[in-house]
């Protein structure tokens, strides 16, 4: 009597916890298609793993949905496959995740409130991806467009401003030359470059005042994309590791009504 109830009991979960997430998984295959037609080149690069996800998402909880609804063991079945198969991918990714994010703390540089990378810090799957000519043409383009650096002496009027920023890893490798370069700082988008480097590092001639030129060239800028994805990344995989916990607590909760809805077909 007490199983047969808590079956019940799971089976209701089920039915629910699916019918909300086929709500979520609709929300996010629309904001999917909305990033496609609303945004530029530059975030479209999102839209296929979002609508992915989204899809991926309706369809198990169709399958859950169902299976729960009407006690058929088949569909239950097909939704603990699927769901099992989500979490191996999500275990899979998010250990990925780490491994690939690992190193590149950053450097501090007396003076400044923030620190400076070096792409060397990072594992050979960043560095081969962002010395990739077209990677890199495409995420530089973004850069121009966006006017990353151009934002700077809009939001830093004064130079006293400017020094006490914390500016973020990307601003940091990408709108201004390393500090061991020992350029002047005349404003936050100006460095007087008349002067000879203190360093031989290749970054220093790299870098122009000119809006389209900057740093972009730099492996500063390089390793501020790094930066910028590897704490992306992370937040992504601590967000997964999450995920994961609750949707195995919904798979120990299906497996239940499934085990209730298979005692029910063999009943009749």
């Amino acid at each position: 009597m007490s199983t047969s109830k808590g079956g019940g009991t799971s089976t209701f979960v089920i039915r629910w916890v699916n019918c909300i997430s086929m709500i979520v998984a609709a929300a996010v295959i629309g904001y999917g298609v909305w990033m496609g037609i609303h945004h530029d080149t530059c975030r479209k690069s999102l839209t296929l793993p979002i609508t992915g996800l989204g899809s991926i998402m309706f369809l198990v909880s169709i399958f859950g949905f169902l299976g729960a609804l009407k006690n058929n063991s088949i569909f239950l079945w097909m939704y603990l496959l699927m769901l099992c198969l989500v979490l191996v991918g999500i275990l899979v990714f998010t250990v990925i995740v780490f491994i690939v994010t690992n190193g590149g703390s950053g450097h501090n540089v007396a003076g400044l409130r923030y620190k400076e990378y070096q792409l060397q810090d990072y594992g050979s799957w960043f560095v081969k991806k962002l010395n990739n000519h077209h990677n890199w043409k495409h995420i530089q383009s973004c850069f121009v467009k966006n006017e990353t650096c151009n934002s700077l002496s809009k939001r830093y009027k004064t130079l006293k401003q400017f020094k006490l920023a914390e500016l973020t890893p990307i601003e940091a490798g990408c709108c201004r030359p390393p500090s061991q370069c020992g350029y002047p700082v005349v404003n936050a988008s100006y460095h007087d470059i008349s002067f000879h480097p203190l360093s031989s590092n290749k970054d220093c001639k790299l870098y122009k005042n000119s809006k389209a030129v900057k740093c972009y060239n730099c492996d500063s800028c390089k390793a501020g994309v790094a930066q910028y994805i590897k704490t992306e990344w992370r937040v992504i995989a601590i967000f997964n590791m999450i995920l994961f916990v609750v949707l195995s607590m919904i798979y120990f909760v299906g497996c239940c009504a499934r085990r209730d809805a298979a005692r029910i077909s063999s009943k009749s």
